[in-house]
């Protein structure tokens, strides 16, 4: 799997700077038309559509400011020592500034008033950190530097806001649930930095929830094209032949890093969904049902009396949840939440994460053969559902969590799986320079020693090198990790 950006950078979780305090509304422009209805006319060129779409897409230039020592003081006295003259005294060693790319993206504008939405890998660095300067550049080549105003990880969309004198060319944005496989598409973007570009496809897929590209625990939903799509088409614009937005290009797949005719675009209803929270909220609040879902695959239907393997499995229900509290079973099938029908249980997950917290959801299912609907009033994601040991740092720059009902639901663990999560690293890390310890590992063991708490893994660890035995990628394994 390749991220489409310059450089490939994993995610951070949900950061948003002071610039989204004051919550102001997102106006955009909605268009819930089907393609039929929103473009009736026969045509043999779509030059006059992407005239006007394309000045609402932009290029993103991230960079970082380095601080590093100055050489001259090296070199000067080792001259001076070659000629046998007096080293004179020299002046404090100094600090330069100079500032590192990052990468190149692409936005969409979505407002006339400045907001732009890209994705979150594409502003952020390779651990997960805020650029610390983000360049906008528009089609007529005007350039701003753009405020950060917030970035969410588990789906992968960031907004960011510049301030201009005369109203964007925002884009109009339809509903993306009204796709269908077939449609014809266009891809704008700047790929490989080359300039705007635009590249037609069709609708390959909708759905796609299972691929793992954002990570565990994010939320994935993602239309499928074969519109070509390149590294640096990143949070650029997936438009229809009405020039409206229909989703934001995120990755490929692809093997060489080129593109293959398998490009993914986060679906605009979704996108525009995280960016009105992460501007008026300042956050992206997310429901919480309280179970562990599972597909069902052929055997598992027939064992349970269905003729369908649509539906998710519910593995477990948390104590003390909303799913419990509404009398959910381990053992039911859940098929649809309120009029949405559930096909797979990443596809329940997300579902329930973009219903916010406290609202009363119609939970359809199925047990032992009877259809039963019930009420359910959702929990945070982000609230306290559980007890846990407060996160703590034992290795330096690494964030260290105990697994708990929450972290468990949001990152879809096993439920025979225990230990400590690493919940992040950070970017002056030891222990992350070489990608010995990553975001969503969890730690079962160390030095042989199980481990389901951040202070076993402090007890257990001891300078030299320490085997860990860790679970990552649904896989345990075993790495080293050199304590001075």
């Amino acid at each position: 799997m390749k991220i489409l950006s310059a450089t490939l950078l994993s995610l951070a979780l949900i950061h948003t700077l002071s610039g989204a305090e004051d919550h102001p509304k997102l106006n955009v422009d909605l268009d819930e038309r089907v393609i039929g209805e929103a473009s009736t006319q026969q045509v043999v060129s779509y030059a006059d559509v992407l005239d006007k779409a394309t000045p609402s897409v932009v290029s993103v230039y991230t960079s970082r400011i380095v601080i590093g020592r100055s050489q001259q003081r090296q070199q000067v006295p080792e001259l001076f020592r070659q000629f046998g003259i007096p080293v004179p005294q020299q002046p404090a060693e100094s600090q330069r500034e100079r500032r590192e790319s990052l990468g190149v993206g692409s936005g969409v504008i979505i407002s006339a008033d400045g907001y732009i939405v890209t994705n979150a890998h594409v502003v952020t660095s390779g651990r997960g950190e805020a650029a610390d300067e983000i360049l906008v550049r528009l089609s007529d080549n005007s350039e701003y530097v753009s405020e950060l105003v917030g970035f969410d990880s588990k789906t992968d969309v960031a907004v960011l806001k510049i301030n201009t004198e005369d109203a964007l060319p925002a884009l109009t944005i339809a509903d993306s649930e009204k796709l269908r496989v077939g449609d014809i598409v266009f891809a704008i973007g700047n790929p490989l930095n080359v300039g705007l570009t635009v590249t037609q496809g069709i609708i390959s897929a909708t759905g796609r929830n299972s691929r793992g590209i954002l990570g565990p625990g994010a939320y994935e939903n993602f239309i499928q094209t074969d519109a070509a799509i390149n590294l640096g088409n990143s949070g650029g614009a997936l438009i229809d032949v009405a020039g409206r937005l229909i989703g934001i290009n995120t990755a490929i797949v692809s093997r060489s890093g080129d593109n293959n005719g398998i490009g993914f675009s986060i679906p605009a209803r979704m996108a525009l969904n995280v960016a009105r929270n992460l501007i008026e909220r300042g956050e992206v609040p997310r429901g919480l049902l309280g179970l562990f879902p599972k597909d069902l695959d052929r055997d598992m239907a027939e064992a349970f009396g269905l003729e369908s393997t649509k539906g998710a499995l519910v593995n477990q229900v948390q104590p003390d949840s909303p799913a419990e509290r509404a009398g959910i079973e381990h053992g039911d099938i859940i098929l649809r939440i309120d009029d949405i029908q559930i096909e797979s249980a990443p596809q329940l997950r997300l579902v329930v994460s973009q219903t916010l917290p406290g609202s009363e959801v119609i939970v359809e299912l199925i047990r032992r053969g009877e259809l039963m609907k019930l009420p359910v009033i959702l929990g945070s994601l982000d609230g306290s559902t559980a007890t846990s040991e407060p996160v703590q740092e034992i290795l330096k720059g690494v964030t260290l969590e105990a697994l708990n009902q929450i972290n468990r639901a949001e990152l879809n663990f096993p439920e025979d799986i225990d230990g400590v999560l690493v919940k992040s690293v950070s970017a002056d890390s030891p222990y992350g320079d070489r990608e010995v310890l990553l975001d969503g590992m969890i730690i079962l063991e160390v030095n042989g020693k199980s481990v389901s708490t951040p202070r076993d893994v402090g007890l257990s660890i001891k300078t030299g090198a320490n085997r860990f035995y860790v679970w990552f990628e649904d896989k345990p394994q075993f790495i080293v990790l050199r304590i001075k």
